[in-house]
């Protein structure tokens, strides 16, 4: 299928590009700690003067790091419990060619002049380094300017708002270890192996039971998915994203009724019932007063869905704010 002409450019004014950048859009660097136990340097070391046969010294301490040979950690001796004796003894050491070969690539995003670890770039594979110039970060805010989908104003807006939902739902501590093993570190929809994945944002967890209908992410509200089912599962309730099977086997997971997963929406009874306090709902209204368009947008969809209006429980709030609510219903 042919490329869609754009319709837009972005002119790019004022634009920073450090001096340490220019040139190192498509440079492959290796970052490891300095193997010298007293020294806590970490070097970026170009992938392309790493060769065959190495040394690296560590600027900090002088340490050398040399193809062929290793560093020793300790002494042991293998010991047979049973027949009391010593199987073997030697010395405990990392060979520096395995230790620089394990080590993360990094390479700076030519947008924010910043190194960061390569799997935050998109690939591609027309580019020396068969990555992107930019992070996906900076790709991302790049896009929503060029498509005018979202402006900065409407990033805080949106962070502000996940906020708000979080303390309206009652997040509890979430035990990722536990929620990763439960799924054996694989996305519940498709299966894709996630265990390799280093970042939350390549293995996110969902929220079950959405954040939607003030429902937290905890331990046993979650479930992991890959990037790309996460995206299509945000917001919708169970049954209208898996199909019967699977929420057979989520219920098992999760602990969560499977009446409750194959069922229709329904809000967070807890957090309803925090919304009837005066003290609950004075406080969420003046932590989030510069973002009052949200609570309004909240406020009129649980009176036009549940009938519920949780404005009625504020003494603080003006007659102002009701009659524009009320206005937007």
């Amino acid at each position: 299928m042919a490329r869609r002409t754009p319709y837009t450019r972005v002119l790019k004014e004022n634009q920073l590009r450090e001096e340490h950048v220019k040139g190192m859009g498509d440079v492959l660097f290796r970052g490891f700690q300095c193997l010298n136990s007293s020294c806590t340097n970490f070097l970026l070391v170009r992938k392309d003067e790493i060769h065959l046969e190495f040394e690296i010294e560590c600027p900090s301490c002088n340490f050398i790091h040399k193809s062929g040979e290793g560093t020793k950690f300790y002494d042991y001796k293998l010991h047979h419990t049973v027949e009391d004796r010593i199987i073997e003894e030697g010395e405990f050491s990392v060979l520096h060619d395995d230790y620089i070969n394990e080590s993360q690539e990094f390479k700076y995003c030519i947008v924010c002049n910043t190194i960061k670890p390569v799997h935050l770039f998109d690939r591609h594979s027309a580019r020396n380094s068969g990555r992107q110039g930019e992070c996906r970060l900076c790709k991302g805010i790049y896009n929503s300017i060029k498509n005018q989908s979202r402006i900065s104003d409407q990033h805080r807006e949106a962070a502000q708002k996940r906020r708000m939902y979080l303390d309206l739902s009652g997040q509890l501590k979430i035990d990722s270890k536990v929620i990763h093993n439960r799924y054996g570190f694989k996305c519940f929809k498709c299966g894709k192996d996630l265990s390799a994945v280093e970042t939350a944002t390549e293995r996110p967890l969902d929220h079950t039971l959405p954040i939607y209908y003030l429902f937290p992410l905890n331990t046993n509200n979650a479930t992991l998915l890959c990037r790309e089912h996460n995206g299509e599962k945000s917001g919708k309730w169970p049954s209208n994203y898996y199909n019967d099977e699977e929420l057979r086997r989520l219920s098992i997971l999760t602990g969560i009724d499977y009446v409750i997963l194959k069922g229709e929406p329904f809000y967070n009874p807890e957090a309803i019932e925090n919304l009837k306090n005066p003290a609950v709902v004075d406080a969420l209204l003046t932590k989030y007063s510069a973002y009052i368009d949200e609570i309004i947008k909240l406020r009129n969809r649980l009176l036009r869905e549940i009938g519920f209006d949780f404005f009625q429980s504020s003494t603080i709030i003006s007659p102002v704010h009701i009659q524009r609510a009320d206005e937007l219903l």
